[in-house]
């Protein structure tokens, strides 16, 4: 009983954490319809700073946060007014073809400045955890965990109770209905794509510390997020949540149970499974055929 205990909460503190690196991922496409295959670029990026800032400083990798998240913020803000902007209303796959642009400038970038070598932040509790009875609860995944209950808790009193947030669901839903009412699409769609693209300076510090990274290893974290998000359903942030808490627990009871290696394929074993049931995944909501 006390090794399911563990396990169910192991998967729940990744689970935390991968919701908050699928969030900005899913909010963009649920505002503008942009598959943003540049988010582990960016996540891949961001844990790279936090690395150097934590090697060259000793400033704690979380911490970092603090300078990442503006800095990812005005970097997304400039990305979108300079190009993204320009496939805005196009199809689905011109934002695959520029963002997997930007991904690979970034993958490039990093290799020719920090080289092809793997790297991660080791803090002084990097091995320490707390204990609350027979549960063991790793420092590091609950320090990832509460920063991304932190990230995600402002992300939704930003979404549900400020004009901002108003603006941005408002361009989701109705783009045509918010514009007759005075909302600039434009800028809406650059403030949303500059908060998604901010929750990856929460998000690559965080990873920094609980999963070594390299300049391509953003090939495998886009793959996650996407299923993340497919499972939760497309523009969904509820979803995204429970298709990363899915993942997360998927990992730790196959760790525990099986074997470590057959983990990813369980989580997407349940997504075929899901899928076949609801096309639209868990969360997302079914178009009519005639503009699907």
């Amino acid at each position: 009983m006390t090794q399911l205990v563990q396990a169910l909460a192991l998967g729940v503190l990744i689970g935390g954490v991968y919701a908050l690196l699928a969030a900005g991922l899913t909010l963009i496409f649920g505002v503008m319809h942009i598959v943003n295959v540049a988010h582990g670029a960016f996540l891949v990026l961001v844990a790279m700073v936090t690395w150097w800032l934590w090697r060259h400083t000793g400033i704690d990798p979380i911490v970092a946060s603090v300078v990442t998240t503006p800095l990812m913020f005005g970097l997304g803000w400039v990305l979108y007014r300079g190009l993204v902007v320009r496939i805005r209303g196009a199809s689905a796959s011109m934002s695959v073809l520029l963002t997997f642009g930007l991904a690979l400038t970034v993958e490039g970038v990093l290799n020719v400045t920090a080289g092809n070598k793997f790297r991660s932040a080791t803090p002084g509790y990097f091995e320490e955890s707390y204990r609350i009875g027979g549960v063991s609860l790793p420092k590091p995944q609950l320090y990832g965990f509460l920063a991304a209950v932190a990230v995600l808790a402002l992300l939704y009193v930003v979404l549900t109770k400020t004009w901002t947030g108003r603006a941005i669901r408002a361009t989701a839903q109705n783009p045509d209905g918010a514009a007759l009412v005075g909302v600039g699409a434009t800028a809406t769609a650059a403030l949303a794509f500059a908060i998604g693209t901010a929750t990856t300076g929460v998000g690559g510090s965080v990873m920094s510390v609980l999963y070594p990274f390299f300049p391509a290893s953003h090939y495998d974290w886009i793959s996650r997020l996407l299923g993340i998000i497919v499972l939760g359903g497309m523009g969904s942030l509820p979803g995204a949540l429970v298709g990363a808490l899915v993942l997360g627990l998927a990992e730790t009871l196959t760790a525990t149970y099986g074997s470590l290696r057959w983990s990813t394929l369980v989580f997407y074993v349940v997504i075929l499974g899901v899928l076949l049931v609801r096309k639209q995944g868990l969360f997302g909501t079914r178009l009519r055929e005639d503009v699907a």
